[in-house]
């Protein structure tokens, strides 16, 4: 009797074909999902009889109350190499193996850089209006050359996305809790004095932060009346790092130019979340990760960790 392989949140169907599942085929029943399961009844109803979750970077919680809820649940595999919503401690007690997946920085520099980009230029309103009889030319666009990119962040991502600045002839600033100045001056970038003097004097501000209890509501009101009112924000980290309501607020009342954000406090987003509606917002639905490369680094290795798990020599584990 062969294995039952659960892929969780697979919303263009392109898990079992991005990748080649055909070594575990023998032995590993693989099933897809399409739709989103959003809390826990659901997910227990969905996954009683898989032996094997495929779950898609931190969108679906793992907490305790879930695996005690999973007894047939051997193996849990998460795409990336960290996540924030898998209670390890539980999976253990409850005799699941977690694993990983690489993933590549890549794709979500540049998406930032397509939102960043596309909000400077206006490049949906000039768009929109091309295609449904608007007028010619509606829009002045925000020059790059010479403007100030503040980054929060000078990781993995913020560092590529500060060197694209500077490519584009940007002055690069950034802050952190922990930046110091030579890391700065090893990305070729300024160290700002603080946070505030960073979203004060920048022309686009840029999130590239990992979520935690130092970052949450890191912007909030009183951060964000700092900007100018030209100034944008972009955001393809984590939406708690900036205050939801704060920024609808500032949207809405225009107190600055606009915002870029893949990244929401619920996802998927509802259909009458007020995102999907607020002005000055070019939206995307958490699209950072999403390219085919990762895809198949994210499913091809998940193959190789159930093989491995199987072999009774599990890889890339988590927790």
């Amino acid at each position: 009797m062969r294995l039952r392989c659960a892929v969780l949140d697979d919303f263009q169907q392109i898990a079992t074909t991005v990748a080649d599942w055909s070594p575990i085929g023998d032995r590993v029943e693989v099933v897809s999902f399409a739709e989103h399961f959003d809390d826990e009844e659901a997910l227990v109803t969905a996954l009683a009889e898989f032996d094997i979750v495929v779950t898609l970077r931190e969108r679906v919680p793992f907490p305790g109350s879930l695996f005690a809820r999973l007894p047939r649940l051997r193996l849990l595999v998460a795409s990336g190499m960290r996540n924030s919503v898998i209670d390890y401690a539980a999976a253990k007690a409850h005799g699941v193996t977690v694993c990983g997946t690489e993933s590549s920085g890549t794709p979500p520099v540049e998406l930032t850089w397509a939102l960043l980009l596309a909000l400077a230029r206006g490049i949906v309103e000039e768009n929109n209006a091309l295609r449904h009889g608007g007028p010619w030319q509606s829009t002045v666009g925000a020059d790059l050359h010479g403007r100030r990119l503040g980054l929060l962040g000078l990781g993995r991502i913020g560092s590529r996305v500060a060197r694209v600045g500077l490519a584009f002839g940007m002055e690069v600033a950034a802050w952190s809790e922990n930046l110091t100045k030579e890391r700065a001056d090893e990305v070729g970038v300024e160290l700002a004095g603080s946070k505030e003097e960073l979203l004060a004097t920048s022309d686009f501000v840029s999130v590239h932060l990992a979520l935690g209890d130092r970052t949450r509501d890191l912007v909030g009101a009183r951060e964000l009346a700092l900007m100018k009112p030209t100034a944008y924000l972009i955001n393809t980290s984590r939406a708690a790092i900036v205050d939801q309501d704060a920024l609808l607020a500032a949207l809405h009342e225009g107190r600055i130019a606009g915002a870029g954000v893949d990244v929401f406090d619920v996802e998927p987003l509802p259909a009458d979340h007020p995102m999907r509606t607020a002005p000055r917002l070019l939206a995307t639905p958490h699209l950072g990760y999403v390219s085919r490369g990762n895809y198949a680094t994210y499913y091809g290795q998940a193959v190789e960790d159930i093989q491995a798990y199987l072999a009774g020599k599990p890889v890339r584990r988590l927790g």
